[in-house]
């Protein structure tokens, strides 16, 4: 089989919760996204499909909203578009099926990645399942992310003050990040009707200290008093009891944003005269434990690596989706990695977490902070609603 090769990524700024996108539509988030290629040297009659992640695909995100992308940029009435959904992978997964495609021959060149305007479309909008009708669910002990994440941190000894200091962390991270311009390659402003710029920076991150942490409510209590908390025990009575841990302050920021990359063999970049600036080495999804389920990221690592024939110490950095802070910090107990290769910029715990397009976004802030430190290889890993989990290693060219 051929090469899978990344020969570019962009991103928009994270807009916060009913924030400077929020009078943004989704099509325009990702149509504006798709029209910053071209002048970045990938010809739109080379295009051959736009695969887009989108969680709650319905409303304004519905209807295979990548095909309007393709309009709203004014691609070639030639080229496709097509929706995914993994929950929060969804826009790895998406680069996933369009490097498999590439590897195979089936197609030259694909843009993929993913959208979520979280404040125009809120999460659970589509009304699956697990929203409706808990009864269909209940007897696989599928529970609230934030009730298995109280649980994983309960089960793993994390207190609160452990919690909140990753969520310090981040906040830190990801200003000293934004300050020395590691973003700045990757970042595509958005922009009003006329021209004006509406966002150029992540909006969600704040400055904050330890004591203001400490001084939040606990987010899923009430979820745990509703009964939540007797499901995960039911089947894992070795936790004991659940403490509430997780915050506004130690879990991902609801925002809105976009995230592309470029997927391309080796022929299609050299006739664009690009030089490929990574390629795909590996990747996977698995299936977890429902009531733990954001436990995934650490098979789906385990995996992964075993595809690629590498030991974990052949990645210089990981990225492993905040989608609250036990994650990563089970997923770094378990694995051994320790913090000076995890989420080096900070995460979705101070810039957001916009579903379907972080996992895009999490490969372009890899590979751009690679390129910065002269590293070679990077994982990149996502734990998902449900109980699954995605994950990816890159190698620079």
């Amino acid at each position: 089989m051929a090469e899978a090769f990344i020969l570019d990524a962009v991103r928009t700024p994270r807009g916060r919760r009913r924030g400077a996108l929020a009078g943004v539509h989704p099509v325009r988030l990702a149509g504006g996204l798709l029209a910053s290629l071209g002048p970045r040297g990938i010809a739109a009659d080379r295009i051959d499909d736009v695969v887009l992640g989108t969680v709650s695909a319905v409303g304004e995100q519905g209807g295979v909203l990548a095909r309007a992308a393709v309009h709203a940029a004014g691609l070639p009435d030639a080229v496709p578009g097509m929706q995914v959904n993994r929950y929060c992978a969804s826009g790895l997964d998406a680069v996933t099926a369009a490097a498999a495609r590439i590897a195979a021959g089936f197609d030259d060149l694909i843009v993929a990645g993913g959208v979520e305007a979280m404040s125009r479309v809120p999460l659970g909008s589509d009304r699956g399942p697990y929203a409706s009708d808990p009864s269909e669910v209940e007897p696989w002990s599928l529970v609230p992310q934030g009730v298995s994440a109280d649980a994983i941190a309960s089960l793993d000894g994390f207190d609160r003050t452990a919690v909140d200091r990753l969520g310090l962390q981040s906040q830190q991270r990801s200003a000293t990040a934004w300050d020395e311009g590691r973003f700045a390659r990757s970042i595509v402003p958005v922009l009003d009707a006329d021209g004006t710029v509406l966002l150029d920076r992540d909006e969600h991150p704040r400055p904050t200290t330890m004591a203001a942490l400490a001084a939040l409510a606990p987010a899923f209590a009430a979820y745990g008093d509703a009964g939540f908390d007797r499901l995960v025990l039911q089947h894992h009575p070795e936790i004991g009891s659940i403490e509430h841990v997780h915050t506004a302050g130690n879990s991902s920021g609801i925002v809105d944003g976009a995230g592309l990359v470029v997927i391309g063999s080796e022929a299609a970049a050299a006739s664009l005269g690009i030089a490929p600036r990574a390629r795909i080495v590996a990747a996977t999804s698995i299936g977890s434990d429902p009531a733990l389920m954001l436990t995934g990221p650490v098979a789906a690592t385990e995996r992964v690596l075993a595809r690629a024939g590498l030991a974990i110490d052949g990645i210089d950095l990981f990225e492993v989706n905040e989608a609250f802070a036990s994650v990563v910090l089970h997923w770094m107990r378990e694995t051994g990695v320790g913090a000076e290769r995890t989420n080096v910029n900070g995460g979705a715990i101070a810039m957001g977490h916009p579903l379907g397009a972080t996992g895009a976004m999490l490969l372009g802030t890899a590979l751009d902070e690679l390129e910065r430190r002269d590293g070679r290889r990077a994982l990149v890993t996502l734990c998902v609603g449900g109980g699954m989990a995605s994950a990816m290693v890159i190698e620079r060219v």
